[in-house]
């Protein structure tokens, strides 16, 4: 075997490493990209779920009759906006 073929196959040997090295990097970029996405769904899911918790906390410090003036004034933003949100039901149900 020449040296000329002995480079060619060396070559070759190493494109096919590298070829098997991209295939395998390709699928790991796609389990992460899946993982972020599914990590990303959760977060956003988590956040829900505090927001829906302050809430509850919110109106069960209300019904106890233990707010500061602080958690009085996020209470009464937040039942306005409920007040406008039905508002503006009742005005598009009424068109």
């Amino acid at each position: 075997m020449s040296d000329l073929e002995k480079n060619i196959n060396r070559v070759n040997e190493k494109l096919q490493q590298l070829l098997k090295n991209y295939q395998l990097l390709q699928k790991d970029n796609k389990r992460q990209s899946e993982l972020i996405s599914t990590l990303k769904e959760s977060k956003e899911k988590d956040n829900q779920q505090i927001i829906t918790m302050q809430e509850k906390l919110i109106i069960l410090k209300a019904a106890a009759g233990k707010m500061n003036e602080t958690d009085k004034k996020v209470f009464e933003k937040n039942i306005n906006q409920y007040i406008r949100e039905i508002d503006k039901c009742i005005g598009i149900l009424s068109e």
